[in-house]
């Protein structure tokens, strides 16, 4: 899935909820100028080298960096999620929260990614792998 044209600014806060299937592997969450330059690629992975991992990245001009690894993995297969990206000057935080989490409100993990292609406004957005997405809004 893919959404063009729907402005993420500085300042605002990006909020996708969705379902991992139930026979997940991976999934990703992209944000970013174009397909070519992606500012944020985070990808969590069921099975990274027998760990459940999320993976942290950016594509910029055909090349990915150097990735993230975090190892506090809040999703659980067939479960709904809530990812939540703030946009700042630096960069983003991100917070992670799995469907128990939201009944009680608690965030599951958190982390920083920095702003690696510079730009003020992102506009591409896209979602694959073995996930079903629910809703994409910013604030």
């Amino acid at each position: 899935m893919e959404i063009k044209n729907m402005s993420f600014k500085v300042g605002q806060t990006l909020t996708v909820v969705g379902i991992p299937k139930t026979n997940a592997s991976s999934f990703s969450v992209n944000i970013g100028l174009n397909k070519e330059n992606l500012m944020l690629h985070i990808n969590p992975r069921f099975d990274l080298e027998g760990n459940q991992k999320i993976v942290c990245n950016s594509y910029q001009g055909g090349k990915w960096s150097e990735e993230q690894h975090h190892s506090c993995f809040p999703f659980c297969k067939g479960e709904e999620f809530k990812i939540t990206a703030k946009f700042t000057s630096s960069g983003f935080s991100v917070i992670f929260w799995s469907e128990s989490a939201l009944t009680t409100r608690a965030v599951v993990s958190a982390v920083l990614c920095s702003n690696r292609l510079g730009a003020e406004k992102y506009s591409f957005f896209s979602f694959t792998g073995d996930v079903r997405i629910v809703s994409v809004e910013i604030k």
